[in-house]
């Protein structure tokens, strides 16, 4: 298996995990989406795990991983007014929640570099 394929199966693999935590503890989740969206919370927890879902299975997917893993990059980059969200709600909490909630904030830039440089791998193809 080449470093690339490697490289989108990872991923996918976080994708997916994503995904399904955002169905087996969504409470968590909820708390990180902005009260600016209309609807439930749940809802958008719902909704984004399953789009993670969907992406990790287009990323497996070498027909289909182009487009996921560029549709994967703009997700990270529509996901990060939540993690702002939570950065903001989080800032009286104890300090290893702040730190988390900090830390995700960062986090994004190399997650849409990730999702576009697999996109841009299988385009070489």
């Amino acid at each position: 298996m080449s470093r690339s394929e490697r490289s989108a199966l990872v991923l996918a693999g976080l994708l997916a995990t994503a995904g399904v935590a955002h169905f087996a503890a969504p409470k968590s989740f909820d708390a990180t989406i902005p009260k600016a969206l209309p609807g439930s919370p749940r809802a958008w927890t719902y909704g984004s795990g399953a789009v993670e879902l969907a992406l990790a299975a287009g990323i497996a997917m070498p027909r289909t991983r182009t487009a996921a893993a560029r549709a994967a990059a703009a997700f990270f980059v529509g996901v990060f007014p939540a993690n702002v969200q939570m950065a903001v709600d989080w800032r009286r909490r104890p300090q290893p929640y702040r730190t988390a909630a900090l830390a995700r904030l960062p986090l994004q830039v190399p997650l849409v570099l990730w999702a576009r440089g697999v996109a841009r791998n299988e385009e070489g193809r």
